[in-house]
Order: C-alpha cells, then sequence, then structure tokens
C-alpha cells in the first residue's frame, strides 16, 4: 500500500525504462504523502498490439499506458492532481510519448483496510499518521 498498476502496451517499454519508472513511482508518491519509501509499490503488465490483455489492466484507445494507482482515501485534491500531473509527466518522458497518451486512474480506499508492518494504516492527515510516520518513516 499504495499500490501502482502500470500496464504498457507490448514492446514500448525496455527493463530499464520500468525501473525508472518505479524510481519515479515512489519519488513522485513519497515527495507528496511523505510516505514511506518501502511502503510503495508498483507492478508492471503488458497488453499485446492486437488488445489482448497479456498481464492486467485495459489501456484505453490511443494510449501508450495506464497507471492505476490505489491510495489511502483522505488526499487532498491538491496532492492527488500534484501526484497525477508529476507521474504522467514523468512516465510519458520515459516512455518518448505525450503526456496525453498516458491515463491515469486513482482510487481510494479506507485507511483501514490496510495495514503495513503489522499496524492498521491511520487516515491521512490525522495526529495517528503522525506518530505512524514517526515510527516507520
Amino acid at each position: 500500500m499504495p499500490l501502482y498498476r502500470t500496464t504498457i502496451r507490448e514492446g514500448l517499454s525496455s527493463e530499464e525504462q520500468r525501473a525508472r519508472i518505479d524510481d519515479e513511482v515512489a519519488r513522485v508518491h513519497c515527495g507528496v504523502t511523505g510516505a514511506p519509501l518501502d511502503f510503495v509499490n508498483v507492478f508492471f503488465s503488458e497488453v499485446g498490439p492486437d488488445g489482448a490483455e497479456v498481464g492486467s489492466g485495459e489501456i484505453p484507445e490511443g494510449k501508450v499506458a495506464l497507471i492505476h494507482n490505489t491510495i489511502r482515501a483522505g488526499r487532498t485534491d491538491e496532492d492527488r492532481a500534484e501526484i497525477v500531473s508529476d507521474l504522467t509527466q514523468s512516465v510519458a518522458k520515459i516512455l518518448g510519448c505525450r503526456v496525453d497518451e498516458i491515463a491515469m486512474v486513482t482510487d481510494d480506499f479506507p485507511a483501514h483496510w490496510a495495514m503495513e508492518r503489522g499496524v492498521v494504516c491511520p487516515a491521512p492527515g490525522t495526529p495517528e499518521e503522525a506518530e505512524w510516520k514517526k515510527r516507520f518513516g
């Protein structure tokens, strides 16, 4: 938690590019939210040129990649917008495509639905989160 599922059209990314995307996801998410680096999870899959799924996720028509992230509910609209903007720009640069060829979807879930290191996650912006970050950050 958080989880970023990145689906890219088959053959349009190398292992090195996916590693760079992984680094960017962690940098952006942690920079915006203050989450510990090792809490960020990034998964990759591909969709074949005929549209058949190779992994999981469907990329919208005319897009090169889809980033589907799932984060704790309670983030501000500004934080969410910053994550979307920074990641779409970074991924487009890494893949050598236009920003409008990257699709991104953000889903929220209640913080108490997740655990890290055996502790139920607190809601963002709460005093409990500040203590949690001190403990695990």
